[in-house]
Parts: C-alpha cells; structure tokens; sequence
C-alpha cells in the first residue's frame, strides 16, 4: 500500500508547475485584456472630447480651420509634437462650417478614419472606430440673438 502511494506522488511530480502555468496564463491573458479595453475606452472617450473641444472653439473664436485643428489635436491652437491621442493626425479632423457667422450658423467638428491599435497582438492589430462628430451653434459674448 505504501509502495503504491509513492508510486503515485512519483508520478505527480511537477505537476503543480503545469497547474500553475496554465493558470497563470490564463490570468495574464485576462489582465492584459481588461487593461487593453481600459485604453480603449480611454481613447473612445478623449475623441470624443477633443471634438466638443474643437467645436466649442469654432464657435467662440471664429472660421479658423488650421487653429480648430490644432485644438483637436493638441488641446491648443499652436501645432504641438505629440497629439492628444496617439495616431491621431490632421487628417482625420474635418471642420465644417454652415452659413457661420456672430451668433449664427453652425461648425461641425468630426473624427473620422481613426483606427485604434491594440498593444497586446492576441487581440488582433487595430479596430476602426466610428466618427466622432459635434455640432454647435455659433456664438459671440454680447451678441443679440437673432
């Protein structure tokens, strides 16, 4: 009956190490994921933002494409080297304006084309995200509403 249990836990020999690197992985890959998605809803969310920013600015400050850009950007009307969100270029930033002028009209800010990478490659390589747009009225302190 000894023998027999010893053969047994001679058997099992690191087999503790395998439990453990199973699981581990498994923890690792679900960490990872949960953090990746965190960047995700990060970035969905400073897009986002950075359109309402744009916009907000059009409408104050007048038809200044370059400047509503640059705000979108870099959260500054001055071209700056690291944009808000990584990968986010000039040419994803469409700024429209409709009729605009003192407290009329409308500017639209839109995000477009922007696709997000993902660090951990066991998730794919990028996801396209979908357009971020803001629309406001224009607006010019003490300015009659017509």
């Amino acid at each position: 009956m000894r023998r027999a249990l010893k053969d047994i836990k001679k058997k099992e020999r690191g087999l503790a190490l395998v439990e453990t690197s199973i699981a581990m992985l498994t923890v690792l890959i679900a960490l990872f994921g949960v953090i990746e998605v965190g960047r995700l809803l990060w970035t969905y969310n400073a897009l986002a933002d950075a359109t309402r920013l744009g916009a907000r600015w059009a409408v104050v400050n007048g038809q200044d494409t370059t400047a509503v850009q640059n705000m979108v950007l870099y959260g500054t009307t001055t071209a700056g080297t690291e944009p808000i969100v990584s990968g986010l270029t000039a040419s994803n930033v469409n700024v429209t304006y409709s009729s605009f002028g003192i407290a009329s009209g409308r500017a639209t800010v839109t995000i477009q084309n922007f696709n997000f990478n993902f660090s951990v490659p066991l998730f794919g390589t990028s996801l396209a995200l979908p357009p971020f747009t803001t629309t406001l009225t224009g607006e010019a302190a003490n300015a009659p509403r017509p």
